[in-house]
């Protein structure tokens, strides 16, 4: 092993004795008789202190070395309250595992800010930077919460297709591919599957999935592939059982995230955890709302991003953060949405700060009605055969939901672009790296 210790997993039992480190150059001070060399790891970063006249061959190869190239380093490890962490490691040999290109197309460590396309293009550079690794280190946490919460609730992880034979939410918005002598296409969504695994006895499952929309946005909050939990849940009276499923989950993930001390404080970042339950406000309510501050939606139009915006600033003075939009038109939710009467639905959005992160209903669970409404929604139920299928052998009441974890994120971390949230993003104009 080039590694036998981590920066932060040195500790004071490890003072006078040898050890082995391995990380990233990021930085070098040669001051002429000694020189400081902060080495970096997966936890964090370390000093390495070099003497000219006890070890000059050393000393001479580490002072060369560009920036970021990686090296091991066998050394003594000496208690120093002065130097990051409280100690130094004073190299007594090293090997240099890969040596990096000059210049650097961006810094890691420097104060000068690369502009997003550039660091985009060399995402894998960008992701050495501690601010950076904060991100995807709590949303690492978040995505635990999601399996503890969950399974503490008796769902189960399952993972649907991702090449389907139609469109899973309907409408054109879909990637098409060739799939041998067929047409076939990348799910929007596990929406179809996960409702036909309500009718196999399972109840209660989710998945990390993940969303292939061919929008043309090219917004700040929009992906073309993203990633969401998207979960369904069987034997409920109505889309209430799924919204309580929803806010103790987003609560539970909240938590944990607060939980990130040195991850947040990298960021500047305080995270309050949300008191449940959250705020219901009916569709036709959020019209009268936006109506009140001038927005001039009219009923049964959907909310854009500049009505969530609004909407968000309102409800934020009225002390709520997060929020779920309920009743919503039936004409503006998918076919599979459960109808309230002629013009409702038992559709939900979940909002945090004028933000959609989540969307969900009740779902029909009748075959009839299903094909009424793919009608109504200008599709045809022989599309949906095989989805079909699964709802005339005994088919419960059940619902679920679609969460964003970028969106989730997103909000969390008061980001701006959601491209931050994902490792390397998908979207209307980049297919690299």
């Amino acid at each position: 092993m080039y590694r036998s210790h981590y920066s932060k997993d040195i500790a004071k039992g490890d003072y006078g004795k040898s050890v082995s480190v391995a990380g990233w150059v990021e930085d070098i001070r040669n001051l002429g008789s000694i020189a400081f060399v902060i080495l970096r790891d997966k936890k964090g970063t370390l000093q390495l202190t070099v003497l000219k006249k006890k070890t000059p061959e050393i000393f001479e190869k580490l002072i060369s070395l560009p920036r970021e190239s990686i090296i091991s380093v066998k050394g003594l490890c000496k208690e120093n309250d002065k130097v990051r962490n409280g100690y130094e490691i004073l190299p007594e040999s090293f090997e240099v595992l890969s040596l990096a290109e000059t210049p650097l197309p961006l810094g890691v460590v420097d104060k000068v800010e690369s502009d997003f396309d550039t660091r985009l293009d060399n995402r894998v550079i960008d992701l050495r930077k501690q601010e950076t690794q904060a991100i995807f280190k709590i949303r690492n946490i978040v995505i635990s919460a999601v399996h503890e919460y969950l399974r503490s609730q008796d769902f189960v992880e399952v993972h649907t297709p991702k090449i389907i034979a139609s469109s899973s939410e309907g409408g054109t918005d879909v990637f098409r591919l060739k799939y041998f002598e067929r047409e076939a296409f990348l799910a929007q969504s596990p929406q179809l599957y996960k409702q036909m695994l309500m009718g196999t006895g399972l109840d209660r499952v989710y998945e990390i999935a993940w969303y292939f929309r061919a929008e043309e946005h090219n917004t700040r909050r929009h992906l073309n592939e993203s990633t969401a939990v998207d979960l369904e849940m069987a034997f409920i009276k109505d889309e209430e059982d799924v919204m309580h499923v929803l806010e103790n989950l987003v609560c539970n993930m909240w938590k944990k995230a607060g939980e990130c001390k040195e991850e947040l404080d990298v960021l500047g970042k305080k995270v309050v955890v949300p008191e449940l339950p959250f705020k219901r406000v009916k569709y036709d309510d959020v019209i009268k709302k936006l109506n009140k501050k001038g927005c001039p939606i009219t009923w049964g139009q959907d909310l854009g991003s500049e009505e969530e915006k609004l909407l968000g600033e309102i409800l934020r003075e009225e002390g709520h953060d997060f929020y779920f939009i309920t009743r919503y038109p039936l004409e503006a939710k998918p076919f599979y949405t459960m109808p309230e009467g002629d013009k409702y639905s038992r559709g939900f959005d979940l909002e945090c700060k004028g933000v959609e992160v989540a969307s969900g209903s009740q779902r029909i669970h009748d075959e009839k009605l299903l094909k009424e409404r793919l009608v109504e929604c200008e599709l045809d139920p022989k599309d949906f055969e095989a989805y079909l299928k699964a709802f005339r052998y005994g088919m419960p009441p059940h619902g679920g939901f679609g969460f964003g974890i970028e969106r989730f994120l997103m909000n969390l971390l008061d980001i701006k672009n959601i491209r931050e949230c994902i490792l390397f993003p998908r979207d209307r104009t980049r297919l690299t790296p």
